[in-house]
């Protein structure tokens, strides 16, 4: 099993995917880890809608490699979209009263934690923001006044794990006030 960090060195946005079909209970282990994240007063502001058979999977990858972006999703086996559910009241009072979209942030958790635990599975995964909203509700049937922020392309990945390249914590971390940084960070 992998630590906390080699997993975190593991997941990457994959790009490149096998043919091969994803288990179904490797999926649901996925969508168990998304529906374990925290949310904001519980409100658990999301449900999943699991797109992995054809003709739906071949008709929701076009809608998702639109305008030259994410071609490679016409590869991927499994899509797995996150519609935002209304969130509980105490949640959305806070939304209001903090002017911050909690349900948004707990949809992003959610979703990162779908995509750990694909690569602790041993799949990969991408994280997708663009695509053609309109055409993939009417496609999975999600009423309109519901939101698909998010979708996931779930997979075995045909690439090797590719060396992260991050900031170093010297130019990203600020002790007790970010104009006035109290400690330098030695690496």
């Amino acid at each position: 099993m992998d630590t906390f960090k080699e997993l975190l060195l593991k997941r990457q946005s994959d790009r490149k995917y096998s043919s091969k079909k994803v288990e179904e209970e490797k999926v649901l282990a996925c969508i168990e880890a998304a529906r374990l994240s925290p949310s904001a007063c519980n409100s658990q502001p999301w449900s999943f809608v699991v797109i992995d058979s054809e003709p739906i999977l071949q008709q929701a990858q076009r809608r998702i490699a639109t305008m030259g972006m994410n071609r490679f999703v016409k590869q991927v086996p499994c899509l797995i979209a996150i519609v935002l559910e209304k969130a509980n009241f105490t949640a959305s009072i806070g939304c209001v009263i903090k002017d911050k979209e909690y349900p948004l942030l707990d949809i992003g958790i959610a979703a990162n934690n779908m995509c750990m635990q694909a690569s602790e599975l041993g799949l990969g995964s991408c994280i997708l923001g663009w695509f053609d909203e309109k055409g993939l509700k009417k496609l999975i049937d999600v009423p309109d006044n519901k939101r698909i922020p998010l979708v996931i392309a779930l997979g075995y990945p045909a690439t090797i794990t590719r060396k992260k390249i991050r900031k170093p914590l010297k130019d990203i971390v600020h002790f007790n006030s970010y104009m006035r940084n109290e400690k330098k960070i030695e690496l």
